[in-house]
């Protein structure tokens, strides 16, 4: 399999001296824990850098945050000089929605390094402008003999480790940026709303944390304006800004962001929030997280407003973005016999059927938010995700996932590989009907990994009922050990253009590699 080189190439090497840096230079603001000043003289600037997302062959669409009114304006270039920029006159930005916008970029050569740059424009005189934000991506490639490298992981100021100047912010984002991915898939947990971040905490050790705190981070998040704060309360990290304007993404969420397991219909007894109809804390935080990432499925690209979507990543790989929180039953101890709405809910397990039936790429990856074997406990009776310990045929929400792999068998989908987040450990199983008490499907492998700034968790038990064989994990051995003391996890997946092998690799922070996978397309179970 070739290698790809993991410091960023000539091209991208010039953009990161130059347009990068301006994130940093703006970071002022953010090493104070305060958001840009919202004076009405000056011209706009955009603080928060800049995020293209949900990037195919010919489109990607490009996020700003400006620190008052303000037209965007995108301009694209072949190349970071920006001769002959082609432009492109975005939304306005103002209060109605927190001052973020996203423009979509169409008509995109396919395969080639785009490099844009974000210009702010005062409303009422468009000739005066702020300093231009600038980032790169590349499209994706309509042949097959270019190589796919892309990132996955999730969880990130969780359990109360935020930002902590002192070890650098959030590090791991340096590190993946070097790996010069084509994306980063985030698997969930993009901040933790019901998680506030205090100034310091003491570590077992005597040593102290000290976390960037702001107003909208001191408490759980209730109103709009809280769980802006909260998404924003991230992008005060350089390493992140700089992740972001060289790096597109496919986000995806969870339980964090807007409370810890949650479930639709959920009534709070939880004497932190006022507001305890969960129903109402969703709504909130899913207009927030649309105006914060750039997802094409979600307001302002789709009033649907749909967070599970496919990403189809030319003729090698399609990325199937599930929604497991928004369409669930709730939480119980999730042994009943017959079960419609499950995890997924009916008509997103349809359309996933129906997708992976019709999708032609080399490799399917089911970008899902919850793990499906390893038991994930919501108090002493209930479970979170889809097992629930019960080694025998499928109950609760298994049935919704047997119904899947029964599908992907009949059907003779091939290549399918599940990705996923949410337990704060890195781990590999393999799936065999042979182990199993279900057997009517292929095998096939997850992978999980995570978290990047959150606490860790000791591994949990597998349930055996689609035959999970964990081949290796990682894990702390006490709950909510800090970044300071175990590592935090990402993982790595490589797809060579010529061969079309699929190598997976799980990684901790500081480079090491601690298990590598091996897939070859078209073979079924590996």
């Amino acid at each position: 399999m070739s290698q790809r080189q993991p410091s960023p190439s000539p091209r991208r090497r010039s953009v990161l001296r130059g347009s990068l840096a301006v994130p940093a230079a703006l970071a002022v603001p953010a090493l104070a824990g305060a958001a840009p000043s919202l004076a009405l003289s000056g011209r706009p600037k955009a603080g928060w850098g800049v995020q293209a997302g949900d990037v195919t062959t010919h489109a990607g669409l490009v996020w700003v945050r400006s620190d008052r009114p303000a037209r965007m304006i995108v301009e694209t270039s072949a190349t970071e000089s920006f001769r002959n920029p082609h432009r492109w006159r975005g939304p306005l930005l103002g209060p109605d929605t927190d001052f973020t916008g996203t423009t979509r970029l169409r008509g995109l050569p396919a395969g080639e390094q785009i490099h844009y740059r974000v210009l702010l424009a005062d409303p009422d005189d468009p000739r005066r402008t702020g300093k231009p934000v600038t980032g790169t991506f590349r499209t994706t490639p309509k042949g097959r003999k270019q190589d796919v490298r892309f990132l996955w992981s999730g969880d990130i100021a969780g359990q109360g480790w935020g930002i902590n100047l002192d070890r650098g912010g959030y590090r791991i984002f340096e590190e993946m940026r070097r790996r010069d991915p084509d994306f980063f898939l985030c698997s969930g947990d993009n901040i933790y709303a019901d998680g506030p971040i205090l100034p310091s905490v003491t570590l077992p050790d005597g040593t102290v944390w000290r976390n960037v705190t702001t107003e909208e981070k001191s408490k759980v998040a209730e109103s709009l304006k809280e769980f802006r704060g909260a998404f924003r309360y991230n992008l005060l990290d350089d390493n992140l800004r700089r992740f972001n304007a060289q790096v597109p993404s496919i986000i995806q969420w969870d339980d964090h962001e807007v409370r810890n397991n949650w479930y639709p219909g959920q009534i709070l007894d939880d004497a932190r929030y006022t507001e305890k109809n969960v129903d109402v804390l969703a709504g909130r935080s899913l207009r927030a997280f649309s105006e914060y990432f750039p997802i094409s499925t979600l307001p302002p690209g789709d009033e649907d407003g749909r967070v599970y979507r496919v990403l189809r990543h030319g003729p090698l790989l399609d990325v199937f973005v599930l929604d497991m929180r928004t369409y669930r039953n709730a939480n119980s101890p999730n042994r009943q016999p017959d079960d419609a709405t499950g995890i997924l809910g009916a008509r997103q397990l349809a359309w996933l059927k129906r997708e992976l039936s019709r999708s032609r790429a080399v490799w399917k990856v089911i970008a899902s938010d919850m793990p499906l074997g390893i038991v994930v406990p919501d108090g002493r009776e209930n479970f979170e995700a889809v097992a629930q310990g019960d080694p025998g045929a499928p109950l609760g929400r298994e049935l919704q996932i047997a119904e899947l792999l029964r599908h992907i068998k009949h059907r003779r989908i091939t290549g399918t590989v599940w990705l996923t987040a949410d337990v704060h450990y890195t781990s590999a199983q393999h799936y065999d009907p042979s182990r199993a008490a279900f057997k009517d499907f292929e095998p096939f492998w997850e992978f999980v990994s995570g978290p990047l700034a959150a606490g860790g968790f000791p591994a949990t038990k597998l349930d055996g009922t689609f035959g999970p064989e964990q081949k290796f994990v990682k894990a702390p051995s006490r709950a909510n050990t800090s970044p300071a003391e175990t590592p935090q996890y990402f993982g790595e997946v490589d797809i060579d253009g010529g061969s079309g092998e699929l190598t997976v690799r799980l990684r901790q922070e500081g480079g090491g590699v601690l298990f590598t996978k091996v897939l070859r397309p078209g073979r079924v179970g590996q």
